[in-house]
C-alpha cells in the first residue's frame, strides 16, 4: 500500500513537472511529442484518402467524409505537424547554439505551447459535433460560408485563431532571445545557419500570421455574427480571402522551409568533416527569401482573373525567388564536395533532401507560368509539387535533425540499421506516392476529388501511389520501433558524439537544466571546431563559476489556455442548434479563466531562484 502511494505521489509529481515547465528544453519536448501525434493523425487520414484513390469508383468513404479529411490533413499537417516539430528544434536548440541558459521569456514559451496545443485540440473537437471543416485546408469562400458549410468550419476558424496566438507569441521570443542572448563573441555572422533561418522564420511568422489572424476574424464574423465580409451577394468579394489567405500562406511555406534549411545546413558539415560553403552567400540568399516571399503570393491566383500585368508581375517574382533557393543549393553541393562524407542516417536524411528539394522547385518555376498555370492547377501536378516542398523537403530535414540532435536530447544515439531500413522505406514511398502523380496530373486528373472512372490511364498510376503511401507509413512504424528500442539499448553517449562544430555540442548530453555552467566565450564560426583546432578542445569560459539564477515553473499557462480553449469554443456553439448551457456562460467562462490568469500573472511575485555552485560544479563532475 505504502508503495502505491509512493508511486502515485511520484506520477503526479512528474505530469506537475511537466505541465508546469518554463525550461525551453521540456518545452521542445512537449513540441516534438504533440506533433508526432498530430503526425500520425495526418498520416492515417492521407492513408485513408489513398486507399479511397487506390481503386476507380471505390466505395471505401463517401465524398462527404473524403473532403472532412482532405481539409483536415492539410490543415494538421501545416498548422499542427509542421510548425510545432520544427518549433520543438528551434526550441531546444537556439539558446544551446547561442551560449544562453534559456530563452528570452520562459514563461511566454510555455504559454506559446499551451495557447497551440489546446488551439489544435479545439480545431479537432469538430470530428466529435458533426464531423471537420470539409471547404479544404485554404477554405475558400463561398465554399467556407455560413450557407455551404457546417459547423467544422467554425472549429476551424476559432482554433487556428487561438494556436496562431501561440506561435507569434513563440516567433517573438525567438526574436528576441537571438538578439539580446547570445554569448559573448557570438556576432550576427557567428550565428549557425539553424539560427539564422530560425531569426528570419520568425520574423516571417510576426509578418504572416497577423493577416491571417485578421483574415479569420473577418471569416468568423461572416459565419457567426451574420457579417458580409466575403459574401458577393451581399456586396463582400469572395476573392479578397484568397488574397488574405495567400498573404500569409505563401511566407507560411519559407516559414517552414527556411528552418529546414538550417537543419540540412548543420547536418552537411558536420558529416562532411568541412565548414559550410558560402556561410555570408548562405545568409543573405536567406534573408532575399524572407523578402521575396512576400512578393509572390498572387501566383496562387493566376486563374481568378487578376488580368495579364498582374499575373506577369507575380511570374517574375516567383521565378526570381528560385535563385537565392539556388545559391543554397549550390552551397550544400560544394558543401559535400571534397569531404570525407559518413553516411550515416542523418547524412542520408540530409543529402536526399537536396534532390529532392530541387524537383519540388523546378515544378514551382513551371507552375510560376501563369498561361501554363491554367493547365495545372487543380491537377494532381500541384499536389505533387506541393509535396516534394512540404515533405521531400521539410519531413526529410526533419528526421534528418531528428537523428542528429537525438543523443544531445536523450543521450544515446538512435539505432542506425534500423535508421537505414526506415529510411529506404520512406524515401522509396514518398517517390512511389508523389513522382507519379505528376503524370496524373499532365494527364487531367483533378484534385480534390474523391472518385475516378476507370479505363483513362489513372488505375494503374493510382495503385501505384496509394502503395506509397503503405511504404511511408512503414518507415514511420519503424521510427517507432527504433525510439522504443534505443531507449532501452541505445548507445549512450558523451557531449559530442559527432565530432561536431557548433556550440551545443559543448555541454553534456542530455542537457543539463542551466545548458552551460559557465557562459562560453566564442571565437569564431563554429566555435566549438575552433577550439578543438585552435585551444584545448573545450570552450573558453567568459564568466566565473558562480551561482545560476532560473525561473520557476507556472500552471498560470496551462491554465490561461484552457481559459482561451473554452472562448473559442463559447463562440463556436453560438452556431448550434441546442445547447446544454447558453454560449454566452461558456464564453464568460472562458474570458474570467483567460483575464484572471493574467491578473494573477501580473500581480505575483516571482524572483525565480538560484543552483548554488556546488550543486553546479558536483553536476558537471558527475
Amino acid at each position: 500500500m505504502a508503495t502505491t502511494t509512493l508511486a502515485n505521489t511520484k506520477s503526479k509529481s512528474v505530469i506537475w513537472d511537466w505541465l508546469t515547465t518554463v525550461d525551453h528544453k521540456k518545452i521542445a519536448i512537449l513540441y516534438l511529442v504533440a506533433g508526432t501525434l498530430y503526425f500520425v493523425q495526418a498520416g492515417l487520414m492521407a492513408l485513408l484518402m489513398r486507399i479511397q484513390l487506390m481503386y476507380p469508383e471505390n466505395t471505401f468513404m463517401n465524398g462527404q467524409t473524403f473532403n472532412e479529411l482532405l481539409t483536415m490533413h492539410g490543415t494538421v499537417m501545416l498548422f499542427f505537424v509542421a510548425t510545432p516539430l520544427l518549433f520543438g528544434f528551434m526550441n531546444y536548440m537556439i539558446p544551446l547554439q547561442i551560449g544562453a541558459r534559456d530563452v528570452a521569456f520562459p514563461f511566454v514559451n510555455s504559454l506559446g505551447f499551451w495557447i497551440f496545443f489546446f488551439g489544435a485540440l479545439l480545431t479537432n473537437m469538430s470530428w466529435f459535433f458533426g464531423g471537420g471543416p470539409d471547404a479544404g485546408w485554404t477554405a475558400y469562400v463561398p465554399l467556407a460560408s455560413r450557407d455551404f458549410a457546417g459547423l467544422g468550419l467554425d472549429f476551424y476558424v476559432l482554433g487556428l485563431q487561438v494556436a496562431g496566438i501561440g506561435t507569434l507569441l513563440s516567433g517573438i521570443n525567438f526574436l528576441v532571445t537571438i538578439v539580446n542572448m547570445r554569448a559573448p563573441g557570438m556576432t550576427m555572422m557567428r550565428l549557425p545557419l539553424f539560427v539564422w533561418t530560425s531569426f528570419i522564420t520568425s520574423m516571417l511568422i510576426l509578418f504572416a500570421f497577423t493577416p491571417l489572424a485578421a483574415g479569420l476574424a473577418l471569416l468568423m464574423l461572416d459565419r457567426i455574427f451574420g457579417a458580409q465580409f466575403f459574401i458577393p451577394g451581399m456586396g463582400g468579394n469572395a476573392v479578397l480571402w484568397q488574397h488574405i489567405f495567400w498573404i500569409f500562406g505563401h511566407p507560411e511555406v519559407y516559414i517552414l522551409v527556411l528552418p529546414a534549411f538550417g537543419i540540412i545546413s548543420e547536418v552537411l558539415p558536420a558529416f562532411s568533416r568541412k565548414r559550410l560553403f558560402g556561410y555570408t552567400a548562405m545568409v543573405f540568399a536567406t534573408i532575399i527569401i524572407a523578402f521575396l516571399g512576400f512578393m509572390v503570393w498572387a501566383h496562387h491566383l493566376f486563374t481568378v482573373g487578376m488580368g495579364p500585368i498582374a499575373n506577369s508581375i507575380f511570374a517574375i517574382t516567383t521565378m526570381t525567388i528560385a535563385v537565392p533557393t539556388g545559391i543554397k543549393i549550390f552551397n550544400w553541393l560544394f558543401t559535400m564536395w571534397g569531404g570525407k562524407i559518413t553516411f550515416n542516417t542523418a547524412m542520408l536524411f540530409a543529402s536526399s533532401f537536396v534532390p529532392t528539394f530541387v524537383l519540388g522547385g523546378v515544378t514551382g518555376v513551371m507552375l510560376s507560368m501563369a498561361p501554363v498555370d491554367y493547365l495545372y492547377q487543380d491537377t494532381y501536378f500541384v499536389v505533387a509539387h506541393f509535396h516534394y516542398i512540404i515533405v521531400g523537403g521539410i519531413i526529410l530535414a526533419l528526421f534528418a535533425g531528428l537523428f542528429y540532435w537525438y543523443p544531445k536530447m536523450f543521450g544515446h544515439k538512435l539505432n542506425e540499421k534500423l535508421g537505414i531500413l526506415m529510411f529506404i522505406l520512406f524515401y522509396i514511398g514518398f517517390h512511389l506516392t508523389f513522382f507519379i502523380q505528376h503524370f496524373l496530373g499532365l494527364m487531367g486528373m483533378p484534385r480534390r476529388v474523391y472518385t475516378y472512372l476507370g479505363n483513362q490511364g489513372l488505375d494503374t498510376f493510382n495503385f501505384i501511389s496509394t502503395l506509397g503511401a503503405f511504404f511511408m507509413s512503414a518507415a514511420v512504424i519503424v521510427l517507432v520501433i527504433n525510439i522504443v528500442y534505443s531507449a532501452v539499448k541505445g548507445e549512450r553517449v558523451g557531449a559530442d558524439p559527432w565530432d561536431a562544430r557548433t556550440l551545443e555540442w559543448a555541454t553534456a548530453s542530455p542537457v543539463p537544466e542551466y545548458n552551460f555552467a559557465q557562459t562560453p566565450q566564442v571565437r569564431s564560426l563554429d566555435p566549438l571546431f575552433y577550439e578543438k583546432i585552435h585551444g584545448d578542445g573545450k570552450m573558453k569560459p567568459a564568466e566565473p563559476v558562480a551561482p545560476i539564477h532560473m525561473p520557476n515553473g507556472s500552471i498560470i499557462p496551462f491554465i490561461m489556455s484552457i481559459g482561451l480553449f473554452f472562448l473559442g469554443f463559447g463562440f463556436v456553439m453560438m452556431n448550434m442548434e441546442s445547447t446544454i448551457v447558453s454560449p454566452f456562460v461558456v464564453i464568460g467562462l472562458g474570458a474570467v479563466i483567460t483575464l484572471g490568469s493574467m491578473i494573477a500573472r501580473s500581480v505575483k511575485e516571482d524572483h525565480g531562484y538560484y543552483i548554488p555552485v556546488e550543486e553546479i560544479k558536483e553536476k558537471e563532475v558527475s
